[in-house]
């Protein structure tokens, strides 16, 4: 079971509107899907059918779907138009699965279930994190423009900040896919290692 989620981006381009000052806003769901089956072949059949389907064209056992959105306010006085306030609201929706037969499973299946299901929902809360991460560092960065000559100047600097800030989220979530996938298998084995005895090694 070596597929890791993907992250789908959904961008709102910031807009003109006055806001109040405050930190960025991050807007957290989750949700589960259903999966069935009794073995681990069945398991890895089941996400594979069932699992959220994400940009890739292929569906994954779980999924973070990411939502960047924003407001900015520009101020024009004395010739020159500054960031009077900027705020990013980042939205994340976990996809998640639940095994239905998990009360009647024997410890063999019950084990390898829940340190799956685990390392599942780590791997997508460190996708979440990652977008926190790079939703108040572009909020930061926005906030910190330089005033410019007129306000249809400071917003190509907003526009071309946002799309920076997009393309290097994006990157390092790939990166965190790639990592993931290729430490997936010796990661599973320590943690289920872990579990049964106890001890890490």
């Amino acid at each position: 079971m070596n597929r890791m989620a993907r992250l789908a981006v959904a961008v709102a381009i910031l807009a003109i509107a006055p806001v109040a000052h405050s930190e960025m806003i991050a807007r957290k769901t989750v949700t589960y899907f259903s999966i069935g089956g009794k073995t681990a072949a069945d398991l890895d059949r089941e996400m594979a059918e069932h699992g959220p389907l994400l940009n890739t064209g292929r569906r994954h056992p779980g999924a973070t779907r990411v939502t960047f959105a924003g407001k900015a306010s520009y101020v024009a006085e004395e010739g020159r138009c500054s960031i009077g306030e900027a705020r990013i609201v980042l939205t994340t929706k976990m996809m998640l699965p639940r095994w239905k037969n998990r009360s009647k499973a024997d410890a063999r299946m019950a084990l390898l279930w829940d340190t799956l299901s685990a390392d599942i929902k780590r791997h997508e809360e460190r996708h979440a994190e990652i977008a926190r991460n790079h939703a108040r560092a572009l909020e930061k960065t926005l906030r910190s423009l330089r005033p410019e000559k007129n306000c249809e100047a400071l917003k190509d600097k907003v526009a071309l900040a946002t799309a920076k800030a997009l393309e290097d989220h994006d990157a390092d979530q790939k990166r965190f896919d790639r990592i993931e996938a290729v430490n997936f298998s010796a990661r599973m084995t320590r943690l289920l290692r872990y579990r049964a005895t106890g001890r890490a090694e």
